[in-house]
């Protein structure tokens, strides 16, 4: 009998956590925002490889800049409709801080390119790139599907991969549309079925 009160007991505690988890989780990130900037920056890769377009360094920083920006405003525009609409956000700025806490990784990722080009270092901006949005998963890892964090990973083993590789080279743009694809896509799969599978996708991992 007191067996039964203490598994009772315990079930009723797992409740009350995973409720307080679901209060806490983050909705304001897009997974097919995710996948769509994925996508892009393979598109881009292909265009920028084409026989035409030009193989300099400032042609294809031009290239991978417009991909930025496209990727940015999908991204945040998916957040800021959320915000604005679903009443979930209750237009709450407090509800936003994830994606606040996204962005010191994204400033200093700005500044390393910034030195990398100002120093004529570009072949190695990819895995500066890449290892930077694995930071900006991991860091909004508590307040997202557990699973994020294989996202995360994966982009800073890339990077990693990248950043030691012989023969690196600015101006061929598949390597950073390849992880940038397989990565967006991953973890907008990740967010996309965490709404939709609810709980039990959660709790994987």
């Amino acid at each position: 009998m007191i067996a039964n009160h203490i598994h009772d007991a315990l079930a009723q505690v797992r409740e009350l956590q995973q409720k307080i988890l679901e209060k806490q989780r983050f909705k304001g990130y897009s997974g097919r925002a995710r996948a769509l900037a994925g996508t892009l920056a393979l598109l881009a890769a292909a265009l920028m490889s084409a026989p035409f377009f030009p193989k300099t360094t400032s042609a294809h920083l031009m290239g991978w800049g417009v991909v930025f920006a496209f990727g940015f405003a999908i991204n945040y525009g998916a957040l800021l409709h959320w915000f604005l609409f679903d009443p979930s956000a209750k237009r709450d700025f407090r509800r936003l801080r994830p994606a606040i806490d996204a962005f010191p990784p994204l400033l200093v990722g700005g500044i390393l390119t910034l030195v990398m080009i100002l120093n004529d270092q570009h072949q190695f901006l990819f895995g500066i790139w890449m290892c930077l949005f694995g930071l900006t998963s991991l860091v909004s890892r508590p307040v997202l599907p557990k699973l994020i964090w294989a996202v995360g990973f994966f982009y800073i083993i890339s990077g990693t991969i990248y950043l030691l590789s012989p023969n690196k080279s600015f101006v061929n743009p598949w390597p950073m549309g390849i992880v940038f694809f397989v990565g967006e896509w991953l973890g907008g799969i990740v967010l996309h079925f965490d709404d939709k599978f609810g709980r039990g996708f959660r709790d994987e991992i």
